[in-house]
């Protein structure tokens, strides 16, 4: 690395160490002795005033302490300037992995905050989701236990439509009876007049007498009869009511059977979405594990990262001690 200046003590100590090899000082050598580095009109400028220095001294020969002082003194001055060159680039290289490693830092920290967010925005959905399943478990129970209320209400008045199906089936069995009891009266009174008619004539007040008893007998029959139609008419009426009422059961109990598979429908669709979510959920606690296994290789890093930076200022350190130490050794060179 070039030096930071080209000063006349440097161009100087160039000039004797090509002269201490017996060579000619010329600008171009001078330069390269001192690493390629500063302007030919500068070097140039230099080598003058040594020259003329020279030609000064030459004219008037100064003590020879003098000159080894002078001499002892550039020699210093290169030494420093030589010693200064590792402490800058060391300072520089310290800066560069400082800065690096900082943006490596806040990176890093810009990362795992990014994470922590995705983190919460997932666990806050599946919170949402959570609530909205639990909503639609409660719902399903609430028709589930309607549903058997109406199912039970439904048995009760299958068995009170029973009922009344036996007492119309005694109510025709009772009319059927009185109808054969008419008809074996009628034909009872059908052979007895016959008999009648062919007994004397002297009995015939008494058949009349026994007719009227009949035909007495024979109303109260049929008023019983009548009464029996009238009720039978009740009981259909009746019937009819209890019917109409068992279509409108079995109606409520359509639309509650069709409530209950679009409840059922609706509940393998929430178990559906109660798997998708269980997946979604097993999905985002890997998520979370990986984002966790992140952040610790995050925080590995940046531990690594703060082990370098602590290194580079160690070694930056040393760097400056040596320079220092190389500093010293020709101050005290040019004490002594």
């Amino acid at each position: 690395m070039a030096r930071g200046g080209v000063n006349k003590a440097v161009v100087q100590a160039a000039r004797l160490a090509i002269l201490a090899r017996g060579e000619n000082p010329s600008i171009d050598a001078v330069r390269i002795e001192m690493g390629n580095t500063g302007s030919k009109t500068t070097i140039h400028r230099y080598l003058k005033e040594l020259d003329d220095g020279v030609e000064r001294v030459e004219a008037a020969p100064a003590p020879i302490d003098d000159e080894l002082a002078g001499l002892v003194s550039r020699l210093a001055q290169r030494l420093k300037e030589q010693a200064q060159e590792p402490i800058d680039q060391a300072r520089e290289q310290f800066d560069r992995q400082r800065k690096e490693l900082e943006s490596q830092l806040h990176e890093a920290q810009q990362s795992n905050t990014q994470l922590q967010e995705h983190y919460e925005i997932q666990s806050l959905a599946l919170t949402q989701e959570s609530e909205a399943l639990h909503s639609t478990v409660s719902m399903l129970q609430t028709e589930q236990t309607r549903n058997a209320g109406l199912n039970q209400a439904l048995a009760d008045f299958e068995l009170r439509l029973q009922d009344k199906d036996e007492q119309i089936r005694s109510l025709e069995e009772k009319h059927l009876h009185a109808r054969d009891a008419l008809e074996h009266y009628r034909n009872a009174v059908k052979d007895q007049r016959e008999q009648e008619q062919r007994r004397h004539e002297g009995q015939v007040q008494q058949i009349q007498m026994e007719l009227r008893q009949a035909q007495q007998s024979a109303m109260v029959r049929q008023d019983e009869i009548t009464q029996l139609h009238r009720d039978n008419e009740r009981l259909l009426t009746e019937n009819r009511g209890t019917l109409r009422e068992l279509s409108l059961m079995q109606d409520q109990l359509k639309q509650s059977n069709s409530r209950q598979d679009q409840l059922l429908e609706q509940a393998t669709r929430v178990d559906s979405e109660r798997t998708l979510l269980q997946e979604r959920l097993r999905v985002a606690l890997l998520e979370g594990q990986s984002l966790k296994q992140s952040v610790d290789e995050q925080s590995q890093i940046n531990q690594a990262l703060e082990i370098e930076l602590t290194k580079a200022q160690a070694d930056l350190a040393e760097s400056v001690r040596l320079a220092a130490a190389a500093k010293a050794v020709p101050d005290a060179a040019k004490d002594a």
